[in-house]
């Protein structure tokens, strides 16, 4: 598989986001469900009066009810749909478009350039309130209310042992043929002025519902339930313990997709797309 892009086409880049509420996540489904990239497909093609869809490829595939601020995809379009409908297409995409979704550039991509095998790392946030009260009205779709008082100090303590390569199997959902070895960057939670507990959470890939159970063992020791030792100890017996809830989606935003300088790029494209084992691990 290589990032060549056919002869007579042009690779584009768009950067996006999207209030996920509405979607049944990002991907295309069966049965006429709303999804992102149906979305954004549909609008394309009726901007650029074309007679086909054209697919786009993104850096993260998010679940149903995820949202995203820095989302990015990309889409090879015929060279000439370029040149006719690119230095509009923002505007028309914007007036085609439904709300909840908005695309904000839309630019030719540099060679080698893949939104999601380019990518070096993904960054999320999750944001949660204890506040007795409950989540301000004006943030419930984008904030969980978490019913238990929160100790910040002890969900950190936590975190930093689940930081670097590790196989998450204990935190994902397994899909046949997958890897679940994953390179966890950064995880640290801070309180902000407003009460509101922002987790910040960076890796190379994430594997299905990995942030949202790593936030739903980070609570339970944040509210006295387990001990800050506890995340650890699942990772390491490398099974799915019942105690790991999946949080509620509506607390997630994909922030930022980050990539390698353009040189970089068909190495990193080559890095990631081989499945990864640990050392020592075997290989079937």
């Amino acid at each position: 598989m290589t990032d060549e892009v056919a002869a007579g086409f042009v690779r584009v880049r768009l950067d996006l986001s999207y209030d996920g509420r509405d979607f049944s996540g990002w991907a295309k489904q069966a049965g006429g469900r709303r999804t992102v990239q149906g979305e954004i497909e549909d609008a394309l093609r009726t901007v650029t009066r074309s007679s086909q869809a054209y697919e786009l490829t993104v850096a993260g595939r998010t679940d149903s009810g995820v949202h995203a601020r820095g989302q990015v995809a990309h889409v090879d379009l015929p060279e000439s749909v370029w040149a006719e409908h690119g230095e509009k297409l923002l505007k028309r995409l914007a007036g085609r478009l439904s709300k909840d979704v908005r695309v904000w550039s839309a630019k030719e991509a540099p060679s080698g350039f893949n939104a999601r095998f380019s990518a070096i790392w993904r960054r999320y946030a999750y944001r949660v309130t204890d506040h007795p009260g409950g989540v301000d009205p004006l943030l419930r779709g984008h904030v969980l209310w978490h019913d238990w008082p929160l100790d910040v100090d002890a969900m950190n303590a936590a975190a930093r042992q689940l930081l670097g390569e590790h196989d998450f199997a204990a935190y994902c959902k397994r899909r046949e043929g997958a890897t679940t070895i994953r390179t966890l960057q950064e995880l640290s939670l801070v309180r902000g002025d407003d009460g509101i507990i922002t987790a910040t959470v960076r890796a190379d890939a994430f594997c299905h519902n990995m942030v949202r159970s790593l936030i739903g063992a980070l609570l339970f020791v944040g509210d006295g339930h387990r001990d800050s030792d506890w995340p650890g100890k699942v990772l390491a017996a490398g099974v799915r313990d019942s105690a790991v809830h999946v949080v509620r989606p509506h607390g997630l935003t994909l922030e930022e997709v980050g990539y390698p300088a353009d040189e970089l790029l068909a190495a990193r494209n080559k890095e990631a797309r081989n499945k990864r084992t640990l050392p020592g691990a075997g290989c079937c």
